[in-house]
């Protein structure tokens, strides 16, 4: 394995146990089956949603997965290629 292969998947195994732990850090969704009939709660909070920690643990989650596929498809890429 060359340097480049090494620190790829380092960083592939830093992201990867970021996002295990921006997800176990989340809380549930705990509309259970209000969800299916469509019964919602308009309070503050669902109006606020996208300022509160537990969305920013959200978007944090979506880009640590997508980076995560990027570096295992470039990683990939390294060790087969060898770049």
């Amino acid at each position: 394995m060359s340097a480049l292969d090494i620190v790829l998947s380092i960083l592939d195994i830093i992201l990867g146990l970021t996002m295990v732990i921006l997800f176990l850090v989340q809380e549930g969704n705990d509309q259970g089956m209000g969800a299916i009939t469509g019964a919602s709660n308009d309070s503050y909070y669902s109006k606020a949603k996208g300022q509160t920690l537990e969305e920013r643990l959200k978007q944090a989650t979506k880009i640590v997965a997508v980076l995560f596929a990027f570096m295992s498809v470039v990683l990939y890429m390294a060790v087969t290629k060898g770049f």
